[in-house]
């Protein structure tokens, strides 16, 4: 698989070795969104906007150190900045694509503080089915008979949950409508790549740097800055930066079918974040999250067949 966007690493030569890694490196990338979802609901009394400030700052200084010991990493700035050069009105997506993605990194701080984490969740499993959807739409993805066998599975989940809860909530809307007006900007914009991320967040840091000066415990607060409470929201910007470095690998090196369907694995996780954080799930549950378990096994053997020619 090439990349019109930029090199790939050496090891992602063949289309059968880059889906192998993308498929990887999503699954750790779910693993940590489910860490930082935890964190994040275990630190009441800090605001939502002075954990996002945290985030943005740490997930940088994070990048700063792992970026430049990749031997990529030089040859996708460079492409970058000579495609920017060539069209510096690209610029002006780039930072839209800033604001879609900061919107994205708020929401997932703020729902587990405001009791709205299965909302997010639920959002994240609509997210796959929209994903499919403008990977047909803008890209033409074909679909192999595994994987619509797992649309059509998770699809009777997603209609049973919306059914039963009357609706979909707004942070639910903005999760699976928001992510991929992000990633198909990027991918027309050539911007799916790690260089363009780090670009976004610099676009973000002085809002990040904002938050934490005027958030519960910044500069002037009244607010004890507890050790503990420290420590969590650090933990929340490293694992941050190493989740969304691994998370867009996946993206670019994965069709935006499989890189949707695989997300699947993340709102799982973060379901029982949810759980641990104190929100309920009835039994009902069962005829929502059943068929999408069921469509996590479509996927899985179809990742094991490799990706469809």
């Amino acid at each position: 698989m090439t990349s019109s966007t930029g090199p790939v690493p050496p090891a992602a030569s063949s289309p059968h070795s880059t889906v192998g890694r993308g498929v990887l490196v999503s699954l750790i990338a779910s693993v940590l969104f489910a860490v930082i979802f935890l964190l994040a609901g275990l630190l009441p009394g800090w605001g939502a906007e002075e954990i996002f400030g945290w985030r943005v700052v740490l997930t940088l200084l994070t990048l700063s150190c792992i970026l430049p010991f990749l031997a990529w990493w030089r040859a996708e700035v460079t492409a970058l900045a000579m495609r920017l050069r060539r069209r510096p009105t690209l610029l002006l997506l780039g930072v839209l694509a800033a604001g879609l993605v900061g919107v994205q990194l708020w929401l997932f701080m703020w729902a587990p503080l405001n009791n709205m984490a299965l909302s997010v969740s639920f959002g994240y499993f609509l997210l796959p089915l929209t994903m499919v959807l403008a990977g047909r739409l803008f890209f033409a993805e074909r679909l192999s008979p595994l994987r619509k066998f797992a649309v059509g599975a998770a699809a009777l989940g997603v209609a049973h949950e919306a059914f039963s809860a009357g609706g979909l909530t707004w942070p639910t809307l903005v999760v699976c409508l928001g992510y991929p007006v992000y990633f198909v900007l990027r991918r027309k914009a050539g911007f799916d790549n790690l260089a363009a991320f780090f670009g976004e967040l610099i676009v973000l840091l002085p809002l990040g740097i904002y938050f934490i000066i005027a958030g519960p415990h910044g500069l002037g607060a009244g607010s004890t800055l507890s050790t503990d409470g420290l420590w969590a929201a650090w933990s929340i910007g490293v694992l941050g930066g190493l989740a969304m470095a691994v998370y867009l690998l996946a993206s670019k090196w994965l069709p935006l079918s499989l890189f949707g369907l695989l997300s699947y694995v993340e709102p799982v996780l973060l379901v029982g974040v949810s759980v641990l954080l104190g929100e309920i799930l009835g039994w009902s549950a069962l005829l929502t999250y059943g068929p999408i378990l069921l469509a996590l096994l479509f996927l899985g053997l179809d990742s094991r067949r490799g990706a469809p020619r």
